[in-house]
């Protein structure tokens, strides 16, 4: 429809073009001619954006205009034109002396309609609208008052039933609504709102213009809901936008304007609810309007503002860098659209420099912020006093020194930025929407000056700065937690600084404000609930605890997780950083030692955890009546679809995965209001933790800056607590002790060394642990699995021991397995096959990949895993140009059972793409993740680095064996580092021998002991790094059977 409206335009100026061209200057009919052709190509501009289209309108308006001198009847009408072309321009160029002339034009044509004229109504509103544009340029409150009044006299010659009335009630409405802005007079506002209803009330549906009236009734309920936070006014907002969107399909003028008001109204609606899909909605609603206006369109540069502000915003949330970056480049091509002059540069100046603000914050990049501050520069001077815009000019740039000052230290950046601030202040009242952001700038500048000088009337301002910050942002406003995070800090100040204990007591009063949201929680919750964390522990307040299960709480809600973008995964370890650590050493300081076990489990592992969701089991849901089986089968399809879209990013996301998400959120609130299953998909509790332990105690080994300490779980008694005598510092310098001595393994004999470091875990964290055991009645000869968190992730927990004469290790004492968490552990116990057909077990090598050496034992190992397995079950060899990417997933998909030998390629900066290498590419994790392999039973990972991932975040175990683990295999054996290629050999074939049970089936239950039982039988043949490079993670004994196997082994 757009491209046919095109044509008739295009149409039209030709066939005017010629017209004029035939008629010569004296002609009787040139007049009609000039204005016919002037007409079709303003038109023409208002449809394409070409500015030489409105230039040539205007001049043959004026050359129209000469033939209409003074006196004549219809010089009105020419004025008129004029006028309108020279305000269009106005808008593009922003040249003062266009809308000037535009002005004075409108003037003269509304002395040629005095009152009682029949046209009157057009120069008196045209006039007025010139009056509001100088005004929304240069602040003069003379033209906004006389603009006022103007559009009261069309109204008053307007009666009801007047064709213009709708459009004079829009008109007046709009520039009540500058007033209300400038003044901030709520009555201004509401008499706005009902003026745009009565407009509304003119255009009932079918209606030509109802989108106007539509959109303007929307666009004043949003000021509104800035203004006082009701939310019916934002839902009717709301309501009205996407009405008006559905009256513009495509094709129609308005749609892109339409699109571009539902996705602002929405963006407000995010900011007040935190609903992450509301901004996303915005985002492709702004997407779309943008593809509406293509280069030269006169709205493109609002756009591009419009949906780099969204994005910029959603960086904000989810710290995702491409969608910052993409803001930047969009702010610049709009600022390009907008040369000096242009009415909305200085929008845009402001808006670009706030994007360099967030970029510098996150690289840290100077000129970043250097720019960002000339900027703002620029847009302050293009706001003069009496802008009203002013004011949120005046707090940026003093918001750019503040940052410029904290990171350079120069006390005049400081200063000017007071100074900035309190100017704004001043200028905006009482009541205005933006007046806490500019209290807490204030507040925030003043607290830094404190630091910097002690003087105590800084911080008693900033302190009563923040109060009235916070009275202006209810609970569910977008900046509550920040303004309360900010109010409690600095009265925490002045408690460390003079001592008044109800400065302590209201800092923690309104804390734990926190523990009850009435909203998804944000970003700047989960900040908030840190700070809170962290000044708890400092003053050792009793609400620390109350303060590590809020934010763990806020963790679970903010980490959505549907790509493994390394931008994702940098949000989760800045989420997630320490904080379950932190929270477990907590708990065990207060003694509530169950609850220090949900919460370490609730902060770790937290991609696993979110991925683990999609798998969940659905036995109980499935037979719990028509009902639950009607959602389980929901769930699981929702479920499947969701883990496929894994791999795509955030910033390509599309509306169909979102709708994706919000259905399966929908489900799950669903499922959870089915008797027995509220608790579905929550944080699960220590009594279903517990069963971890079933077949042997699980031992937490915890990390924190506030201590080290070992927790001992037991399947039918209370955790056992053991503090650790050593500290964070300690372990982080013995990992790193230990990670450089491990890169050298293989070039020399390094055994003294690691004995060393054995010895010390042996000493300060594992003897502990196995006099525990043993008051705990835990036989000799049990299996153990360790839990470790933080660098304890990184050390070989299971090899610990004194190394001399006559004293035992670990490993000649308790046969040691690892499991990433307890409920990894229990996930894998669930998925026991029952199956008694014959196993399908695949050997997959590959000595001779796309990308690394060669290995010489590859086919030598092979061979040795045939030689055991190939008599008990069905077997497979996948080996040299059969062993490719495609191939190995064939053959996983007929395969229960699988044995790889070939390089491990960990990549700790992307962990995701940690791969195996195949012949012909790497088979890497986040294609393992989206496998869908039926009942995988084990895996021996016969590779390098399978158990190691990013040594910057070991908690989440983003790493080759916990991939396999997690796609469902219950039993993996993987190495902690270099694996050398012909002792591997040795230790396959060992295995394998030890693992085949009296029955002669393959039992996975046994891999730990038969693992243990193949080191032990090649001690004395294999340097001490490889006896202990392999461990097992996960798997299930049989009862009682691990033990007399050990004893037998002995």
């Amino acid at each position: 429809m757009g491209q046919v409206l095109s044509r008739h335009i295009v149409d039209d100026v030709e066939e005017s073009r010629a017209a004029l061209q035939h008629c010569s200057p004296h002609h009787s009919g040139r007049f009609a001619c000039l204005s016919i052709l002037a007409n079709a190509l303003h038109n023409r501009f208002q449809e394409r954006g070409v500015l030489s289209d409105l230039d040539e309108a205007i001049e043959l308006h004026r050359a129209a205009l000469l033939l209409r001198p003074p006196g004549h009847s219809h010089r009105s009408t020419s004025l008129i034109n004029l006028a309108s072309g020279l305000q269009d321009r106005f808008q593009q160029r922003g040249v003062p002396s266009d809308l000037d002339e535009a002005i004075e034009l409108n003037r003269a044509a509304l002395l040629l309609c005095p009152p009682g004229h029949s046209r009157r109504t057009t120069p008196l509103m045209n006039l007025a609208s010139g009056l509001r544009d100088r005004f929304q340029q240069r602040g003069v409150p003379s033209d906004l008052d006389e603009a006022i009044e103007l559009h009261r006299a069309a109204l008053l010659i307007c009666p009801p039933g007047h064709p213009d009335r709708s459009a004079s009630l829009n008109n007046l409405a709009g520039v009540l609504g500058d007033i209300f802005e400038q003044r901030g007079v709520p009555s201004d506002l509401d008499e706005a709102i009902e003026l745009y209803r009565a407009a509304l009330l003119l255009c009932p549906p079918g209606h030509s213009r109802r989108t106007t009236p539509l959109m303007n009734l929307a666009i004043g309920l949003r000021d509104r809901f800035q203004q006082r936070g009701v939310s019916s006014d934002l839902d009717e907002a709301i309501e009205l936008h996407r009405a008006a969107l559905l009256i513009c399909p495509p094709g129609h003028p308005d749609r892109s304007t339409s699109l571009n008001n539902l996705a602002g109204v929405l963006g407000d609606i995010f900011e007040q609810r935190g609903v992450p899909s509301d901004l996303d909605e915005g985002i492709e609603l702004n997407r779309a309007a943008l593809l509406l206006c293509p280069p030269s369109h006169p709205e493109r540069s609002g756009r591009l503002n419009n949906l780099a502000i969204k994005l910029h915003r959603r960086f904000k949330q989810r710290n995702v860098l491409p969608d910052l970056d993409e803001a930047i480049e969009l702010h610049r091509a709009a600022l390009l659209l907008c040369p000096p002059g242009h009415s909305a540069r200085s929008v845009y100046l402001i808006s670009l420099a706030s994007g360099l603000v967030d970029r510098f914050q996150q690289r840290g990049v100077p000129s970043d912020l250097d720019e960002a501050i000339e900027l703002n520069r620029a847009a302050l001077l293009l706001r003069p006093p009496g802008h009203p815009e002013r004011s949120a000019s005046l707090t940026n740039l003093a918001g750019c020194l503040g940052q410029r000052f904290l990171q350079r230290g120069v006390p005049s950046d400081l200063d000017e930025a007071i100074e900035l601030n309190r100017a704004a202040i001043l200028i905006d009242p009482p009541g205005h929407p933006r007046r806490s952001v500019f209290l807490n700038n204030l507040a925030i500048n003043l607290r830094a000056k404190f630091q910097l000088s002690g003087i105590s009337s800084d911080l008693d301002e900033a302190i009563e700065l923040h109060r009235a910050a916070l009275l202006l942002s209810p609970p569910g406003h977008s900046d509550q937690s920040g303004s309360l995070d900010h109010l409690a800090t600095s009265l925490l100040s002045r408690f460390i600084q003079r001592g008044v204990p109800s400065d302590l007591d209201d800092a923690f009063r309104l804390y734990l404000q926190l523990s009850h949201p009435s909203h998804e929680a944000s970003r700047s919750d989960l900040s908030a609930a840190k700070s809170w964390a962290a000044s708890a522990e400092v003053l050792k307040h009793s609400s620390a605890l109350v303060a590590y299960q809020t934010a763990l709480k806020f963790l679970d809600q903010h980490v959505a997780l549907f790509s493994s973008s390394p931008h994702h995964f940098d949000v989760v370890k800045k989420a997630a950083s320490c904080l379950a650590m932190d929270a477990f050493s907590c708990s065990l300081r207060h003694g509530a030692l169950t609850t220090a076990v949900e919460l370490v489990e609730q902060g770790r592992a937290v991609f696993w955890t979110q991925l683990a969701r999609f798998r969940t089991p659905l036995d109980e849901l499935s037979v719990s009546g028509d009902a639950g089986a009607a959602l389980a089968e929901e769930f699981k399809r929702l479920s499947f679809r969701l883990r496929n879209v894994f791999d795509q990013s955030a910033e390509d996301q599309s509306p169909q995965i979102r709708q994706l998400a919000m259905q399966w959120d929908g489900v799950v609130s669903r499922i959870r209001m089915l008797p027995d299953f509220s608790r579905f998909l929550h944080p699960p509790l220590f009594s279903g933790l517990q069963k971890a332990a079933e077949d042997g105690p699980v031992i937490i080994v915890n990390a924190s800056r506030y201590g080290c300490d070992a927790l001992i779980i037991l399947s039918a008694r209370d955790p056992v607590h053991i503090p650790l005598d050593i500290a964070q510092t300690e372990v982080s310098e013995l990992c790193s002790e230990f990670q450089s001595l491990a890169d050298k393994f293989g070039s020399s004999d390094h055994e003294y060394k690691l004995v060393s470091i054995l010895r010390k875990l042996w000493d300060s964290i594992v003897d502990p642990v196995v006099q525990a055991l043993r008051v705990s009645k835990v036989q000799p000869g049990s299996r153990i699995w360790w839990c470790p968190t933080a660098e304890f992730t990184l050390l070989p927990l299971h090899a610990a021991g004194p190394y001399e004469k006559k004293r035992n290790n670990l490993s000649q004492i308790y046969i040691s397995s690892y499991t990433p968490t307890l409920a990894t552990l229990i996930r894998a116990r669930q998925q026991i096959s029952r199956d008694v057909s014959p196993q399908h077990f695949v050997a997959i090598g590959q000595a001779n990949p796309d990308r690394g050496k060669g290995l010489l034992y590859v086919a030598p190992e092979l061979a040795v895993v045939a030689q055991h397995v190939a008599p008990v079950a069905s077997f497979t060899s996948l080996a040299d140009r059969h062993a490719t990417v495609q191939g190995a997933f064939d053959a996983l998909s007929r395969n229960q059972w699988l044995h790889l030998a070939c390089h491990g390629m960990p990549n700790p900066q992307q962990p995701f793409e940690s791969s195996f290498a195949m012949r012909d590419g790497p088979l890497m994790i986040k294609d393992i993740i989206r496998s869908h392999w039926q009942n995988p039973e084990f895996a021996f990972l016969s590779a390098c680095h399978t158990t190691v991932g990013d040594e910057k975040s070991p908690d989440e175990s983003i790493h080759l064996a916990a991939a396999m683990q997690f796609s469902g295999f219950r039993s993996v054996i993987g190495s902690m580092w270099s694996v050398d290629d012909e002792v591997a050999r040795q230790v396959v074939s060992a295995f394998y021998e030890k693992l085949v049970d009296g029955s002669g089936r393959l039992d996975c239950t046994r891999a730990a002991v038969a693992l243990h039982k193949a080191v032990k039988s090649l001690r004395k043949k294999i340097p001490l790094e490889q006896q202990i490079v392999f461990v097992h993670i996960g798997g299930i004994p049989h009862a009682h059977t691990a033990s007399r196997d050990l004893e037998r082994s002995r």
